[in-house]
């Protein structure tokens, strides 16, 4: 089923070429930000160090968020071959997975996985006889909402409280143990081999000009139809909710997307494109891709209070917009 042949072509190829690849597939952060992944990797790679890191966030915090997991339970080689991608594009030689521990079946899949790489000499010293060597371990989160940000995620992998930092210096130019870091959400990871194996003009011919390829939603809440889908960015919220979803028993009254930070967009947004630029645009955002549609029996006051008051919960409380702003 071509696994591992992106990783084959890869390693034949040199890592200016792999990032090349990527600049020209137009690939984003999948996590949310939605940051170009060639340009982030181009400043870590750049940065002069004796040692890079490379971090996966599985932590997922969304309510209604279930992309990583069911990506990692279901595929976890395609994540762990795009890990050893991107660490040869990146010169890393040690990874880490970091996953909240709410996830045991994706974390005992992992393990497996990478067992079985190791086997194949996959993982581990002089990758499929190069010089290569590539390690990657699993750090168990314990499912706080704010270690889903790049700089406490680090703090927690370092074994410190998950406290966020101010941002300069950027982990890709100073990160784990003061180290350049790149940190790349689970699915744009896992979508590298199929970039590197098919080309980046394959990876072109879906989404918009501006929002390449495709993203996995979990379409839940009033909708007919519940569950994980994949789609080309550009399509509309209409079609996601109507065509994919089936539509809702009640009259439609909004879409939750972003996660608690995001937005509720009303009926009038319904024919906006999802894509970065757009549900920005409209006053929400992508977020990690949960997608909560609520019917005409979801008082929308309650909808805010409670993911206000879930931000207010899981923040750290540091700084003031967030421990004075969301009381």
């Amino acid at each position: 089923r071509d696994g591992y042949k992106a990783l084959e072509k890869t390693l034949s190829m040199s890592w200016e070429e792999v990032l090349d690849t990527v600049k020209e597939s137009g690939l984003r952060g999948r996590g949310g930000a939605g940051f170009p992944t060639w340009k982030k990797w181009s400043i870590c790679r750049q940065t002069k160090s004796d040692q890079r890191y490379l971090i996966c966030n599985s932590d997922e915090g969304d309510p209604g968020a279930f992309m990583n997991r069911s990506l990692i339970e279901g595929d976890p080689h395609a994540l762990l071959e795009g890990m050893v991608i991107a660490g040869y594009t990146l010169g890393a030689s040690q990874a880490y997975i970091y996953c909240r521990a709410e996830y045991p079946l994706a974390i005992k899949r992992l393990r497996l996985a990478m067992d079985q790489m190791r086997k194949l000499g996959l993982l581990g010293k002089n990758i499929l006889g190069t010089d290569f060597s590539f390690e990657i371990k699993i750090k168990e989160g314990a499912g706080a909402f704010v270690c889903g940000e790049e700089t406490a995620l680090i703090a927690s992998v370092e074994g410190k409280r998950g406290m966020p930092k101010t941002r300069p210096p950027f982990p890709a130019v100073e990160g784990l143990r003061g180290k350049p870091t790149i940190i790349n959400n689970v699915e744009t990871l896992s979508t590298l081999p199929n970039i590197l194996r098919n080309g980046a003009e394959w990876y072109n011919q879906y989404g918009t000009d501006e929002s390449k390829g495709t993203k996995t939603f979990s379409l839940v809440g009033k909708v007919k139809r519940t569950g994980l889908i994949e789609v080309p960015l550009g399509m509309t919220i209409r079609e996601l909710i109507y065509d994919i979803g089936g539509g809702l028993e009640k009259e439609f009254n909004a879409v939750q997307t972003g996660g608690p930070s995001g937005g509720c967009l009303g009926e009038d947004d319904l024919d906006t494109p999802i894509d970065y630029e757009q549900l920005a645009a409209a006053g929400s955002f992508m977020g990690s891709g949960g997608l909560i549609a609520l019917d005409k029996d979801t008082c929308i006051v309650d909808t805010a209070k409670y993911f206000l008051t879930f931000t207010q919960n899981e923040s750290c409380g540091k700084c003031v917009p967030c421990r004075v702003g969301t009381r």
